[in-house]
């Protein structure tokens, strides 16, 4: 019947989140490794911010110094918004929207059976409604630390801002339907892998 073949196509949404240095990219890679296409929310704000991309032309007239040869610079918004504070709700306003669409579109064009969606701030934004199922990845806060602050680019007081916009380690993992802990790489794959069986498993039941 029609109805059978639509249940068929639809595939399996699954959210992937967890806190900053909790090994969540390294985790998206080994679902993509067993097959599932991955959506990163990070990657997609990138292809929005490039030459073309479509938040240059409304981010540049709200933050005209940001626009640099053809590109929306990030750094150039962190400063801005740490000066005006005020405009984050706008920026938000403007980006929201577009990576919603940029997922959407990964959704009709992806062909995998599990589409899997790498977002920092899923439920944060709300994005966990859209999912079948939640994973979140963890680990202990001393070996979350070290991670973070092992990059160049960090500070132990961007760390601390970074983490006071997320929910607690804790809370995401207590909301999760499912939750990977990232000590090693091994233990990750296995886990990965284990979840992947057991998901295609129910999908097909």
């Amino acid at each position: 019947s029609r109805n059978a073949q639509f249940i068929i196509i639809m595939s399996f949404l699954l959210g992937l989140t967890g806190s900053i240095g909790m090994g969540k990219s390294t985790t998206a890679g080994f679902f993509k490794d067993a097959g599932c296409d991955v959506w990163d929310a990070d990657a997609a704000v990138h292809r929005l911010y490039a030459k073309q991309g479509a938040a240059v032309a409304p981010l540049s007239n709200l933050f005209p110094k940001a626009l640099i040869e053809g590109t929306i610079s990030r750094q150039v918004l962190k400063h801005e918004l740490q000066k005006n504070p005020d405009l984050i709700g706008q920026l938000e306003a403007i980006v929201h929207p577009l990576v919603a669409q940029d997922r959407q579109n990964f959704i009709d064009s992806a062909q995998s059976d599990i589409l899997v969606f790498d977002i920092p701030l899923l439920f944060e934004t709300g994005a966990d409604a859209h999912m079948n199922a939640v994973i979140c990845v963890t680990i202990d806060e001393e070996e979350q630390k070290k991670r973070v602050l092992d990059r160049a680019t960090m500070s132990e007081k961007m760390f601390e801002q970074i983490k006071s916009r997320q929910w607690s380690n804790s809370r995401k993992c207590e909301k999760a339907d499912f939750v990977i802990l990232t000590d090693t790489l091994e233990h990750v794959h296995v886990q990965v892998d284990n979840l992947v069986a057991k998901l295609r498993v129910v999908k097909d039941a």
